[in-house]
């Protein structure tokens, strides 16, 4: 039965997908094909409209009285209030504010000769009076044929309605798109969040709150940007493809040159390059920009993300704590108008100055356990025994108490809590502590029970560089997938000298997620990563069906490109098969994601 009605429902659909066809046909037969249109002078976006309307409405009724209607029977009052509206509608449309704006019509009531609409801009949605008398009989008749989701330019003038509502009075309608897909019905909107992610674009126009959501994270990125230009720092771009992809724990996506026939990896992290540059003397450098570990999905992971890694010279891990205190309390006031925020129902002050306490000080408030008395890694193993912590037999006592740290104290920091002095096991590019060794200066701030940003005084010295590398591939040896390798590049330049730096990742999406209030990653990433559906393209996940276009005599054989006369640059010749090269480009070769461990050993801010 419920199958039955599906395909009725289905049915349904693509008979109306054939008449928007239909119409769209017509309008082409006709000469007014909306696809021929190139261009159209929008001046105003429909809040501007409003705006603009009520600033010059408060001008020019400045000195009109509101009738009293009080002791007035039912009647007599409105007839009273009729009469002042249109005394009122005629000093306005005396002196007439004409606009050109331009959107998609989300709803429309065709009323005989006059019509009302809703077009749906950028900045929200406005109405529009459309009268046969005042767009022309042939126009009017193209306007009472259009559908929902039809894409339209309209010039006219602001008005007031009599219940009090800015529309505009259109004198000239042009179709600008035909939509030729159904959108969803509106009282009941696009709520499936897997369509949703899938189909952004259609949660983009259905859901005001979706838009709203990413015109905030662009603000929050441009504010960012705003607050480290106006400390000194440049911005900078850094390589996507990297023989090496160190800086973090984590598995790379892995893909191969064919021009250069050599196996490179997507990069994990920003810091190596960065810190080349700390070296090479621009003192204040940061990049924001996209970083890919092949690893699990979840609420707030996602394969792909954007992370921020800047660092000052001559500075250390206080000096990142003052920057990101002072950056955080900078965005919330920006971007939400106050450094008291709400999460998920609980306020966030980041007014107040940030809490700062150790790893081992959170273990021992919250775990009960005083990893200052641990002196042996059995003694650390056997309180994870105690305690139910699982832990991997090559681990030594800072990765279980970093695995403590996960287990009990995490979840724990719900206002901003900076957590510093981290075990050295985990943190291979970061300075010793000069009072303990087995720790560095290192710090996470914590909000909301969730990382948001990673720091360190940054390890400037490379023979203690390279003995890390070295505890690394051995880790790597020993079954530790996400474990760095020796970079010997990085190495070199460390022995050309980098002075005392101080550094810090951010990740980007769950900053967004923090200001926004939003519970998932991917309801901050525009097109999140979405495994491909059974039974359909796989190349965007829309069904073939739903929506098939009319034949057409389309040649789809490929074009042949005659590569034999082309002659490659003489500084290239000796680096480039040039055979190889002209019959593909680079393809990706990515191992199957799969969910990793909690503990990780150095970490520039997972997204």
């Amino acid at each position: 039965m419920a199958k039955q009605q599906n395909n009725g429902q289905e049915q349904d659909v693509n008979q109306l997908r054939k008449v928007r066809r239909e119409k769209l046909a017509d309008l082409q037969q006709n000469g007014k094909d909306p696809f021929q249109i190139t261009k159209f002078n929008q001046t105003h976006h429909s809040l501007e409209v409003k705006s603009l309307y009520e600033a010059h409405e408060a001008e020019l009724l400045k000195d009109h009285q509101t009738p009293d209607v009080e002791g007035m029977d039912e009647e007599q009052a409105k007839e009273v209030l009729k009469k002042d509206y249109e005394e009122r509608r005629s000093i306005m449309d005396a002196n007439p504010i004409h606009v050109s704006i331009a959107g998609r019509m989300m709803f429309k009531r065709v009323m005989g000769k006059a019509s009302f609409c809703n077009i749906q801009d950028l900045q929200g949605s406005i109405q529009v009076y459309v009268a046969r008398d005042a767009i022309g009989t042939e126009s009017y008749a193209d306007f009472k044929r259009s559908d929902i989701g039809d894409i339209f330019g309209l010039e006219g003038f602001a008005f007031r309605t009599r219940t009090g509502e800015i529309s505009i009075h259109a004198e000239k309608m042009t179709l600008l798109s035909k939509s030729l897909q159904i959108l969803p019905e509106k009282f009941h909107g696009l709520t499936d969040t897997d369509t949703r992610y899938r189909q952004r674009y259609v949660d983009l126009i259905m859901n005001p709150e979706s838009k709203e959501t990413f015109i905030k994270r662009s603000k929050i990125i441009k504010e960012i940007r705003n607050f480290l230009d106006g400390r000194g720092f440049m911005e900078v771009e850094t390589p996507m493809l990297v023989s090496n992809a160190g800086g973090a724990a984590a598995r790379p996506f892995e893909t191969h040159y064919n021009a250069l026939n050599e196996d490179v990896k997507l990069r994990i992290s920003l810091e190596l390059y960065l810190k080349r540059l700390i070296v090479g003397g621009l003192e204040r450098v940061y990049e924001i920009g996209r970083v890919f570990r092949n690893e699990g999905v979840d609420t707030r992971h996602n394969p792909e993300f954007t992370l921020m890694e800047l660092y000052q010279a001559y500075t250390d891990y206080e000096g990142m704590m003052e920057l990101t205190e002072s950056m955080f309390r900078y965005l919330a006031e920006k971007v939400c108008g106050s450094a008291v925020i709400s999460y998920n129902g609980t306020v966030i002050d980041m007014a107040k100055p940030f809490e700062r306490i150790s790893m081992i000080d959170a273990v021992k408030k919250y775990a009960g356990v005083d990893f200052a008395e641990v002196k042996t890694d059995e003694e650390a193993k056997a309180l994870a025994d105690e305690h139910h912590v699982e832990y991997e037999e090559r681990h030594k006592k800072g990765d279980i108490l970093n695995l403590f740290f996960d287990e009990f104290c995490e979840e724990k920091m719900i206002q901003p809590t900076f957590v510093t002095d981290h075990p050295i096991e985990i943190s291979p590019l970061t300075k010793k502590n000069p009072e303990d060794p087995n720790y560095v200066e290192r710090f996470e701030l914590y909000v909301y029970g969730r990382e948001m940003c990673n720091a360190y005084s940054e390890l400037n010295d490379p023979i203690d560089q390279r003995e890390r590398f070295a505890a690394q591939e051995e880790a790597f040896a020993a079954g530790d997938e996400e474990a760095n390798h020796t970079d010997e590049d990085f190495l070199n330049a460390l022995e050309i000298g980098m002075p005392p730096t101080g550094g810090i990742g951010y990740g980007i999406d769950r900053l967004v997620m923090l200001l926004t209030d939003a519970q998932a990653i991917r309801d901050v990433l525009l097109f999140p990563t979405m495994k491909s559906l059974d039974g359909v393209n796989k190349k965007n996940d829309v069904n073939n069906t739903a929506s098939e276009a009319p034949e057409k005599n389309v040649k789809t054989e490929s074009e042949k490109i005659d590569f034999s006369k082309v002659k490659v640059e003489p500084l290239f010749e000796e680096f480039v098969d040039f055979d190889t090269f002209s019959k593909s480009g680079i393809i990706f070769r990515g191992e199957k994601s799969r969910f990793l461990p909690q503990h990780r050993l150095q970490q520039k801010e997972n997204g």
